[in-house]
């Protein structure tokens, strides 16, 4: 395929797998990469062998915790594929993949439909206005319902399902599939692992059952496009390619979600999807192009998706690979080169990429150049950060940055001597690089060091690493709780700082007040008087020394957030220097915290739990003794399904306490919600 032509960008897909935890993504990733020819062998995830969980973590637990990268091609495009987690405590990992994606396929388990974290991901991707096709996955699993399926995804996503392939039968009976749009049985030769299958037409009792579905998909479509109400009131057929036509354009819009299904394991329904992914989801060039703002003037200016245009890249990922730093970029416009300079626009520095690669999964391609629409790692960037745009400097193109999440557990890290110290914080310097939901601190009164994370399974993970693949071993405290601080009335602070520092004489004085915000609102600054009549090096300052104290409260040195800052005054005098407006700024903002009743917030955690009705009574027992509040109980899938919220402080060892009330018979999925007061 000819490259910086047209016909290549409406080639391409860059697509997202994503759901809940154990729905089955990487055994489709697999299947996918077989069936393309990417892999002569396929991996399995329960026998640990899985190409896309390439990290030693991935392969003992069986699950997906680094979004990982491949291409394939199919039908004479390609596709770029991101496999992403569906533990909640990586959602960093799936939100900043669905950033750069323009399409996904949702993978729902026959058996338990729409799962907490499907419910989540879906969500991060209606966000970015992602269209998707779903796959309902697992049809031959003992308990199967896809239309119980159908009913939630209407019910917990608001989405709109359309079927193109219907199962014949369910669990044990499963027996194949049917292509709604063509009224033909499709088959699965096992003795080829699913590369070979067949099309029949359908008969007898397959084929009423699959005309309900076609006739189900007609009166939607026709709700869509007139063309096609005209010819299914006036009984006329309507054509294939028609059909798909309108249901292509939905899609795009949003407006639906196509439907397939099939068994990945039982190498079902695959090369369904593949085909699905080319005839429904979008090529880069059909995706509304992002608007990037440009640095020096601040105008917002729409980017063209073309080889031609001037470059503009996000570098959305950043890992290291055998001690090298690597950055995954999109290109959304542009040509970008190895060993060409680019701008990173986010710092106002100069990188050079010194190779390019296309990768699969732990495996990479070295290539010269990559254009708009691609997604590329780079070695040899000194500087780039997660959310970094990548530019040139006669267009400096600033992209949306990638949003941060706060942690909410941490855990003491103690090295057993001064040596393995030095090393710690060089390693977890580089994977901070990596992980931007990691926050690491040092205690300067104690020298104690502090790793914060997602949740318990987040930083389990990561001194797995620091043990494996670093070779450091520190001593590890007990998860704690990561509080915030706020505050519940109004406060002012006073003060001016007047000293001599070294042999010069510095001096500040600044006037604030304090205001409560609402819960999740974040921090706003704002100066009550005109700044412009001020130095800009001062006024930059007194920010300055707001944001820092904000960075400590006055209760227990956590992070301050919902505050207003309004800055009233400041006055001058001829030792008025930098260092005094900053310290003085510092010194108001504690006096009006201290005023402002501060209290303190404990992260609030969203509970779930899946349990047989004959072991709800203790699972809401349990959920009563650890201080949670009940706030939901509902069927799903023959399970009764119990929601709560509770205190993340009275969560530590709840999975254990769980199985072991339930027989091991319970499902559990814990998600951040919000810090709020303790009270």
């Amino acid at each position: 395929m000819s490259k910086g032509t047209t016909s290549y960008l409406k080639n391409l897909r860059n697509i997202g797998i994503i759901a809940h935890i154990d729905a089955g993504k990487t055994t489709l990733t697999e299947r996918i990469l077989y069936y393309t020819d990417k892999i002569y062998r396929m991996g399995e995830v329960h026998e640990g062998t899985a190409t896309m969980d390439f990290m030693p973590e991935e392969q003992e637990r069986g699950i997906t915790i680094a979004s990982a990268c491949t291409s394939c091609e199919w039908n004479g495009g390609v596709i770029n594929i991101i496999d992403t987690p569906g533990h909640v405590d990586f959602t960093i990992e799936v939100e900043r993949s669905l950033r750069v994606l323009d399409g996904a396929v949702g993978v729902f388990c026959a058996v338990g439909g729409v799962e907490p974290q499907s419910e989540t991901v879906w969500r991060q991707s209606e966000k970015f206005n992602v269209p998707k096709i779903a796959l309902i996955n697992k049809m031959d699993r003992l308990g199967a319902n896809f239309v119980a399926v159908l009913d939630s995804m209407k019910e917990r996503l608001h989405a709109s399902p359309l079927v193109l392939v219907a199962p014949l039968g369910e669990g044990d009976e499963f027996s194949g599939l049917a292509d709604v749009l063509t009224l033909e049985r499709l088959d699965f030769d096992q003795a080829s692992e699913g590369r070979e299958y067949t099309r029949t037409p359908l008969e007898g009792a397959e084929l009423a059952f699959a005309e309900e579905w076609r006739e189900k998909a007609l009166e939607t479509l026709a709700d869509i496009d007139d063309s096609i109400m005209e010819l299914y009131l006036g009984g006329e057929e309507v054509p294939i390619l028609q059909m798909k036509e309108c249901i292509r354009k939905a899609t795009l819009e949003l407006a639906i979600t196509p439907v397939f299904c099939g068994s990945a394991l039982r190498n079902a329904g695959v090369q369904c999807v593949l085909d699905g992914v080319f005839d429904y989801l979008p090529a880069p060039v059909n995706v509304p192009a992002p608007k990037a703002i440009i640095r020096e003037t601040g105008t917002s200016e729409e980017l063209v998706v073309s080889p031609d245009a001037p470059l503009a890249a996000l570098a959305f990922k950043v890992y290291m690979d055998e001690g090298r730093k690597m950055v995954l970029a999109r290109i959304y416009s542009g040509i970008l080169r190895s060993g060409e300079a680019v701008h990173n626009s986010t710092q106002s520095k100069k990188e050079k990429p010194s190779r390019l690669y296309r990768l699969h999964a732990s495996h990479r391609e070295q290539v010269d150049e990559a254009q708009a629409g691609e997604i590329v790692a780079l070695a040899g960037m000194k500087f780039a950060k997660t959310g970094d745009s990548l530019a040139t400097e006669e267009f400096p193109y600033l992209l949306e940055n990638i949003t941060g999440y706060r942690p909410v557990i941490s855990r003491a890290l103690e090295p057993a001597n001064s040596e393995e110290a030095d090393k710690l914080d060089e390693v977890l310097e580089k994977l901070l690089l990596e992980d931007p939901t990691l926050q690491y601190t040092q205690s300067p009164e104690t020298g104690q060091r502090v790793l914060s994370g997602m949740g318990e399974l987040h930083l389990e993970v990561i001194v797995d690493r620091l043990r494996r693949e670093y070779h450091v071993a520190p001593r590890v405290g007990n998860p704690q709780v990561v509080y915030q601080e706020s505050v519940i009335g109004s406060g002012s602070g006073v003060e001016e700082f007047d000293r001599e520092l070294g042999d010069k004489r510095h001096y500040g004085y600044v006037s604030l007040a304090v205001a409560p915000r609402e819960r999740g609102s974040g921090n706003v600054v704002r100066f009550a008087f005109d700044v412009s009549e001020w130095s800009e090096t001062w006024v930059d300052a007194v920010e300055q020394g707001v944001q820092d104290g904000l960075q400590c409260g006055v209760i227990k040195g956590y992070p301050v957030q919902d505050v207003e800052v309004n800055i009233q005054e400041i006055k001058r005098s001829e030792h008025s220097s930098e260092p005094g407006y900053r310290m003085a700024a510092g010194m108001a903002l504690k006096t009006a915290l201290e005023n402002a009743k501060p209290e303190l917030l404990e992260p609030i955690m969203d509970v779930e739990i899946s349990v047989p009705d004959e072991n709800v009574g203790d699972a809401i027992s349990l959920l009563g003794a650890k201080g949670a509040k009940v706030e939901n109980l509902f069927d799903r899938a023959g399970l009764k399904m119990v929601q709560a919220l509770a205190p993340m402080c009275s969560l530590f060892g709840f999975s254990t306490d769980l199985r072991s009330a339930t027989q091991g018979r319970a499902g559990l999925v814990i998600q951040f919600l919000r810090f709020d007061s303790l009270s």
